[in-house]
């Protein structure tokens, strides 16, 4: 079997080439830089309200107008993992949760596995790996991290890592939900964040301007089960399913002109 050192310092093997040539190809992938607006020069201490990352609004963090000095721009930051490996029929594969019904807030949303940097976490990776065991039971040590993206902003204005690693033992790995957080653990096909089937789109606006929200329908073959993956964890894909696939999405993606509000607090939601 192929192998490649990973990102989080561990190696294992690649159990096809393919996968080898997708983590060669990520590992070399480089954020862009986040723009600067000179109008938002204000202080501003972001807290966001629950602690877990779930399927919010969200856009990458490049295209708006964020201070890139730290004293100027405090928020709270977090990690999701978008795990991927090769299916059955040789495709590529995402793995996410439904969340717990009994939860108060956004109980049944799908999300990727993630939540809250804790202050042990000596980076995003960590944080993401920490919060899919926690989550799901999936053990880092079967994960190679390959690549890290920019960073998004959820509908609190949490600061949101997405950190992509490859599975490369599917059979390995033994999902152990957490009943308190997660109800379901499933996957998803990632080239169906680039396609224009099974999706639908809003119209939304937010402080005066417009934006799309896409949602995708996903139906599992074997249980049949259907899930709705929008907002947050659809943009992320969405970007991750470019980045994989090197090639833009077959439909429009037209996201708000950040112009933030003097005063951000934890009332500051997009709607």
């Amino acid at each position: 079997m192929a192998s490649s050192r990973s990102l989080n310092g561990g190696s294992l093997p690649f159990s096809s080439q393919r996968l080898l040539a997708l983590a060669q190809q990520l590992s070399h992938y480089k954020p862009p830089p986040c723009s600067l607006d000179d109008g938002d020069e204000q202080e501003r201490i972001i807290e966001e309200t629950v602690g877990k990352v779930v399927s919010q609004v969200g856009v990458q963090e490049s295209v708006t107008p964020i201070a890139q000095n730290p004293e100027k721009f405090k928020p709270k930051r977090a990690a999701v993992l978008i795990c991927l490996f090769e299916g059955d029929a040789g495709d590529l594969r995402v793995i996410l949760t439904k969340r717990s019904s009994r939860l108060t807030t956004h109980s049944g949303e799908v999300s990727l596995p993630g939540g809250k940097a804790e202050e042990g976490d000596k980076d995003d990776i960590e944080t993401a790996t920490r919060e899919a065991k926690e989550e799901i039971g999936l053990d880092p040590s079967l994960v190679n991290i390959v690549t890290v993206l920019e960073p998004f902003l959820s509908k609190h204005l949490l600061r949101v890592v997405p950190v992509i690693g490859i599975l490369t033992d599917k059979k390995a790995f033994k999902p152990t939900p957490n009943a308190a957080e997660v109800d379901e653990v499933f996957d998803a096909p990632l080239e169906m964040f680039i396609k224009d089937k099974n999706r639908t789109e809003e119209e939304r606006e937010w402080m005066g301007e417009k934006y799309l929200l896409h949602f995708f329908e996903y139906e599992t073959e074997k249980e049949k089960r259907k899930y709705i993956i929008w907002g947050l964890t659809a943009g992320v894909l969405i970007r991750a399913a470019s980045l994989v696939y090197q090639q833009p999405p077959a439909f429009l993606e037209q996201n708000p002109k950040f112009k933030f509000p003097k005063i951000v607090d934890r009332n500051t939601v997009m709607r």
